[in-house]
């Protein structure tokens, strides 16, 4: 009886001992997959019009996980309701309504945002006080001006950024002339939420007319006060003008006497009638010397030296010195510059010898010339006298020594959006230079010589530009006619795929320079990164002894892109078909 009632009651014991062991089972079951549902939730969405959409995702956050409770959906809809009305009054939407609603199964939730109408500006008040306001008709005309540049204009929708850019652009343009003291006395936007209307009012004090004054300088040390003074656009009792300042602050820049420079004038109404400009300059080192090397696909591996002096004879002039070797050209030069006199010309005289030895013809060159020169916004122009001295050498060919006094004139015009990196514009260049056998010649002739570069814009990043040239020299013969006015092509920045200046004319076993040229390029580059891009281009071009001898070679290849803090350097493989190759060209792809 005793193991029969042992057996009966461990048989429940077991039962019981199964099942509890299969609800702790089954609840850790339960307990995974509820975890493994809350961690794959989708996170809460954005729901807009498409015309707050982008604003929204870029500056409101939504939570990255699921809200667990109420309390969590309450504390969130409090900051989304704000945080969205907030950005979208900045829009002009002042009467938006923001809901959560659940998106489906799941506790899948979506933030839907229905901005409202868009207020718009009904009513417009610029007010003027101060000397502007006055009662003539220079002033009105002046204030009528300014008043029809304001960019939000009745009808317009409301947006903070506009209001305050306009407000910005308002101040700057009654500066610009005549008022330096003048400020935004009072602006005011006044919204009817409920109307979508918005009231706006501007009053601009612009205080007295302002004069300059006597200069002020400051920071001289090595040089005198006339370095400074013989350069400013403007007299003591002209109006005030911002952009004088402006291009009185570049001219001083543009001196390599100076390392920086700051003019401005105290915009105090006090001295309004005659406010003193103050010059607060930083002296550069007036002595450098450099050296460098580098290598380039035109001339091979270059080493060099350069001494400057910016305070030459103690009289700020600059003497620049340099001994440059090359592969295949070595050049001495010495170089002085004067001032800018006061219409801003500077005269420069240049000496220098050159040996170079490219494409089979030798050539030893001494030269001394004179040039006036003047930069004045985006035209730079320059005249000049140069006598040339040159011993030719081709292979195979006649050895000859040519002299030349020429009177050249160039013409050059930069408007790019940016010298080093330009994206759109363009840079023309126009050069005409002669010579006689009565001055100091062995042969009359008249050369010219354009180029045109231009630049447009393509998408975001990338950039498609053209090049051409062109040039003639006008003569009997090309003989006696040094090489510098004579054209030869080939190489990088010419025709890519052939090499340097090995389109020409042929003399012996040499290439010699003809007397006619043309060249065109188109290039398109896109750009990965700010600093990194790839081109795609086709070249042609020539140089012949007549035109009707000019046949077109043609280069085509791509190239890798870097912006190097010279400039984009140019690495190139480019075929020509006409020499069977492909070449390597390196460059610095600036505007010329």
């Amino acid at each position: 009886m005793a193991n029969v009632g042992n057996r009966d009651y461990s048989l429940p014991a077991r039962l019981l001992g199964f099942a509890l062991a299969i609800a702790m089972l089954s609840s850790g079951r339960a307990d995974a997959q509820q975890a493994w549902d809350a961690g794959n939730t989708p996170t809460i969405t954005l729901s807009a019009p498409e015309s707050v959409r982008d604003l929204l995702e870029t500056h409101f956050a939504l939570p990255g996980a699921t809200l667990p409770d109420e309390t969590a959906r309450a504390t969130f809809m409090r900051r989304a309701q704000r945080e969205i009305g907030e950005l979208l009054a900045t829009e002009g939407y002042f009467t938006p309504t923001v809901t959560l609603q659940p998106a489906g199964p799941g506790g899948v939730m979506v933030v839907e945002v229905v901005p409202g109408p868009r207020t718009l500006v009904t009513q417009l008040n610029i007010v003027f006080k101060g000397d502007l306001a006055a009662d003539n008709a220079e002033r009105r005309a002046r204030v009528e001006r300014l008043r029809a540049a304001w960019p939000l204009g009745v009808g317009a929708p409301f947006r903070s950024s506009v209001w305050e850019e306009a407000k910005a652009a308002l101040l700057s343009s009654v500066t610009r002339e005549d008022y330096a003291a003048a400020q935004i006395a009072m602006s005011q936007v006044d919204v009817d939420p409920a109307a979508a209307s918005a009231q706006l009012m501007v009053v601009v004090d612009s205080g007295p007319a302002f004069r300059f004054g006597d200069l002020a300088v400051s920071g001289l040390e090595r040089y005198e006060r006339n370095l400074v003074t013989r350069l400013a656009p403007f007299r003591t009792g002209d109006p005030y003008r911002r952009d004088l300042l402006l291009n009185f602050q570049t001219r001083l820049q543009n001196l390599p006497q100076f390392s920086s420079v700051i003019v401005n004038i105290e915009p105090d109404a006090a001295t309004h009638e005659a406010a003193p400009v103050r010059v607060v300059v930083v002296e550069a080192k007036s002595r450098r010397v450099a050296i460098g090397i580098g290598y380039s696909s035109n001339n091979g591996a270059r080493s060099e030296i350069n001494y400057r002096s910016y305070n030459f004879l103690k009289r700020a002039l600059n003497l620049n010195s340099r001994l440059r070797l090359e592969q295949n050209r070595q050049t001495l030069s010495a170089g002085l510059d004067t001032l800018p006199d006061d219409d801003g010309y500077r005269l420069s005289w240049l000496t220098s010898v050159q040996a170079t030895h490219i494409q089979g013809l030798k050539t030893l060159d001494r030269n001394f010339g004179v040039t006036r020169s003047r930069t004045l916004g985006q035209i730079e122009t320059q005249i000049g006298i140069n006598w040339q001295d040159e011993k030719r050498r081709p292979a195979g060919g006649i050895q000859q020594t040519n002299q030349a006094l020429v009177l050249d004139w160039q013409w050059r015009r930069r408007a790019v959006d940016d010298p080093l990196y330009p994206r759109r514009g363009n840079v023309t260049e126009i050069r005409v230079g002669g010579a006689s056998r009565e001055l100091l010649s062995d042969q009359n002739f008249l050369r010219s010589y354009a180029r045109h570069q231009i630049w447009w814009p393509v998408g975001t990043r990338d950039i498609f530009s053209l090049r051409g040239e062109a040039g003639y020299t006008a003569a009997l013969s090309r003989a006696g006619i040094p090489q510098e006015y004579l054209f030869r092509a080939g190489g990088a920045q010419s025709v890519r795929g052939y090499p340097y200046q090995s389109l020409g004319v042929h003399e012996g076993a040499a290439v010699v320079g003809g007397r006619a040229l043309a060249t065109a390029s188109a290039e398109y580059t896109h750009w990965f990164s700010r600093d990194w891009g790839a081109a795609l281009f086709i070249d042609a071009g020539d140089a012949a002894d007549i035109l009707p001898d000019l046949r077109l070679a043609t280069g085509y290849g791509s190239g890798a892109r870097w912006r190097s803090p010279v400039g984009p350097l140019a690495v190139d493989v480019a075929w020509g078909p006409e020499a069977h190759a492909l070449r390597l060209h390196f460059s610095i792809a600036v505007a010329f």
